[in-house]
């Protein structure tokens, strides 16, 4: 059975990011885009990784462009977006679909841990986010509207587990 650290992504800059080297964190994984309703999301997802970072959270934004061509900028461009307007410091990685065919296996694992409503596995749009325990298993899918403040203290349950 195979655990979120058996996966690898890419940074943002192009970098290898075994999700091995998050063990025993809680990660926060969201799919995002820079020109959606919910951006402005990057700031109180920025809030969570000062406020919780320090205790083992680790937030990962991964940028999408498949719901409304809503981030089609290259990686560089993305990654200049979210630090000059919402003073992103935690890690971005590269643009990835996760949905499809072309899914990132990483969202094909969440999608298949955490359903959705009526039990869908598709994301339906920018900013659905994953809860990750300690453990490497998924403890709760959120919705694109659940601002990230309403995560707090489920995050914080997860850190003290």
């Amino acid at each position: 059975m195979p655990s979120i650290y058996d996966f690898e992504a890419e940074s943002i800059n192009g970098q290898p990011v075994p999700l091995a080297q998050y063990q025993g964190k809680v990660m926060l994984i969201v799919n995002t885009a820079s020109a959606c309703g919910f951006t402005p999301q990057f700031a109180g997802l920025e809030k969570l990784h000062q406020d919780y970072g320090p205790q083992g959270l680790v937030v990962l934004g991964f940028p999408c462009n498949q719901f409304g061509s809503q981030d089609p900028g290259a990686n560089d461009e993305i990654a200049s977006f979210c630090q000059v307007n919402y003073g992103v410091d935690f890690p971005m990685m590269a643009k990835i679909d996760v949905n499809g065919a072309g899914a990132h296996p990483l969202y094909q694992w969440l999608t298949a841990e955490a359903r959705g409503l009526l039990g869908s596995k598709a994301i339906k749009w920018n900013f659905t986010k994953f809860l990750v325990g300690k453990d490497g298993r998924v403890i709760k899918r959120y919705a694109p509207q659940d601002a990230p403040a309403s995560l707090a203290k489920d995050i914080a349950a997860a850190l003290a587990a």
